[in-house]
């Protein structure tokens, strides 16, 4: 499952290249976790704590490959 499609930015980069793959990623998981969310297999509280921890990762990969700046441990 982990098909990309090609970036076509005119802004090309290898760190916007990698960004763009989790970005990718981030909503194929958020898609799998509503599917299960609707058909009972996980509640909403669970969904959501999952989809918090994907967005936090996409948004320290985000700070990390297109600001430059450094992971931080903890924070959230």
């Amino acid at each position: 499952m982990e098909s990309h499609g090609s970036y076509r930015g005119e802004d090309w980069t290898p760190q916007r290249l990698v960004f763009n793959q989790n970005l990718e990623t981030f909503a194929e998981r958020v898609g799998l976790i509503v599917g299960l969310q609707s058909n009972g297999k996980l509640s909403q509280e669970q969904a959501y704590a999952q989809i918090r921890q994907l967005w936090k990762a996409l948004r320290a990969s985000k700070d990390t490959l297109l600001e430059g700046k450094e992971p931080k441990a903890g924070k959230g």
